[in-house]
């Protein structure tokens, strides 16, 4: 069986450890390949390449790193099945899926190679006399990524191409459940020409995040992950003084008002709520039916549910694939037994599901629930699965009073033909990104992607200029030279004059 190993100063290897652990292929439910596990000699290794490798890499100009970038980009758009190819084999994603996730990762790079426009500062002449005063944004030095299951592709690409735009030289440390891609970022930047130790990859688990989290090289950390997680990630890594954005859960709502268009909100909902099997952190998990838009809502949902395409991710067709261990399809089976417990009506049951030939699969079929309450766990927990819950409620403030009392605040849209209304939900929503008639509002890489309350542990947002911001610091520079005759010591606090 394959090794998965590290890439650790531009070469791969296994590393110390003893332990590994399997990948599989979720839609077989059996391994495919076997993943190093890295202890915290490993990332030490690895650390320790990066930090010898910033000094030069950060004295480059922003034009030659931008050039590198630029050749890396160039190898990721011949290169994108591969990296599709390999998310469906270990993650289970249909391949166009996976072939999105990569258009959508490449599109960070194509902004990141415009580095050299977004590092410059701000000059002012003769802030006073004789004096000149000018800004400047400087990398941080080592920075690290660990990042989640659901996007193997995109999300690293939300970290590191900005990163090393910037100067900073980098850590990544994906998820152990679909690590392949990790390696062909790896061996891209090296054909790209990046310069050995600015980018390298430690494979693992808590070990490896802890041994990131500690380290006093390492100046900054991004995570994407759940909300658990990335407390723990915020805290432990601003009490060992770094910086972190760590992005968690989500409870996106998608508000559908009498007057939508009902078509095209169901639409929207069935790519939302069931696309990757609902393993996004941007995936609608619930509709809030306002008014008497529930009873035509939940009839064409139960039918175009029902009738879903899964398969393996590669059969023609597909819809949607696997979920991506037994073990996350245990703990959704479960929360939609709960749900049926708790009094939430079951339209349409996902249980059970098996694909023909697949028979082994984590395969968990699309399941609706109407008349959702608050209270259940179903509303309550993220189940990161094929669940769409339908909560009814008689107007849209009421929708914008559950929405603002839960406790993430990621994503939400509203479909309507009312712009009043649409304006005045988007005004007063307490979430970090809002579709109108879109439902997955999920920022072009020139903006910025984040949410609010409990989905977001920091102070900056991912990718775009907030990316540029989390990895940079700001200085400001004041010049004066001695062509004039010194007027003496001035022991009050200067003033302009």
């Amino acid at each position: 069986m394959e090794t998965i190993g590290h890439f650790i100063d531009g070469r791969g290897v296994e590393g110390g450890s003893a332990r590994f652990a399997d990948v599989y292929n979720p839609a077989r439910g059996e391994p495919c390949a076997r993943v190093a596990l890295a202890d915290s000699q490993d990332v030490n290794a690895a650390v320790a390449a990066a930090n010898a490798a910033f000094p030069a890499w950060a004295a480059t100009p922003p034009l030659a790193r931008a050039r590198v970038l630029f050749k890396y980009l160039q190898l990721c758009q011949q290169h994108t099945d591969d990296f599709a190819a390999m998310v469906v084999r270990e993650h289970g994603k249909t391949f166009p899926d996976a072939q999105g996730e990569v258009a959508r990762g490449i599109e960070v790079v194509e902004f990141a190679v415009g580095i050299p426009q977004m590092l410059k500062g701000e000059f002012t002449d003769q802030i006073a006399r004789g004096i000149d005063a000018w800004s400047m944004r400087q990398p941080l030095g080592v920075v690290a990524g660990i990042t989640p299951f659901n996007f193997p592709v995109m999300v690293p690409m939300w970290m590191f191409p900005v990163a090393i735009a910037c100067g900073n030289t980098f850590v990544l440390k994906p998820s152990e459940r679909d690590p392949s891609p990790s390696l062909l970022h790896a061996r891209l930047l090296k054909e790209a020409g990046l310069p050995d130790g600015v980018f390298n990859v430690v494979q693992g688990d808590k070990t490896a995040v802890d041994a990131l989290l500690d380290h006093p090289d390492v100046q900054a950390l991004s995570f994407v992950g759940s909300t658990p997680i990335a407390e723990y990630i915020y805290a432990r890594g601003t009490a060992s003084g770094k910086r972190v954005q760590a992005l968690g859960g989500a409870k996106n709502h998608m508000v559908v008002m009498p007057d939508a268009d009902m078509e095209m909100a169901v639409d929207a909902l069935m790519g939302a709520a069931y696309g990757s099997a609902g393993e996004r952190c941007m995936a609608i998990s619930v509709a809030v039916a306002v008014g008497d838009a529930g009873d035509r809502l939940v009839a064409s949902l139960a039918e175009r549910t029902a009738a879903l395409k899964i398969g393996d991710g590669m059969t023609p067709g597909a819809e949607m694939g696997p979920v991506v261990t037994a073990a996350a399809k245990s703990r959704i089976e479960k929360l939609i037994g709960e749900g049926v417990e708790q009094g939430a009506r079951l339209v349409v049951d996902g249980r059970g599901h098996r694909v023909a030939g697949c028979e082994n699969g984590f395969f968990v079929g699309g399941t609706l629930f109407d008349h959702v309450q608050p209270s259940m766990s179903i509303y309550k927990e993220e189940i990161f699965g094929p669940v769409l819950c339908v909560v009814r409620l008689p107007d849209v403030g009421s929708a914008l009073e559950l929405i603002n009392a839960n406790e993430y605040g990621n994503g939400v849209a509203v479909f309507t033909r009312d712009g009043g209304v649409a304006r005045e939900f988007v005004r007063q929503v307490q979430v970090g990104m809002v579709g109108v008639n879109v439902p997955l509002p999920v920022p072009m890489a020139f903006n910025s992607f984040g949410g609010w309350k409990r989905s977001l542990f920091g102070d900056h947002h991912a990718y775009g200029p907030e990316g540029v911001r989390f990895y940079t610091r700001h200085k400001a520079v004041m010049q004066r030279w001695p062509n004039t005759a010194s007027s003496g010591a001035e022991f009050a606090f200067p003033q302009m004059k």
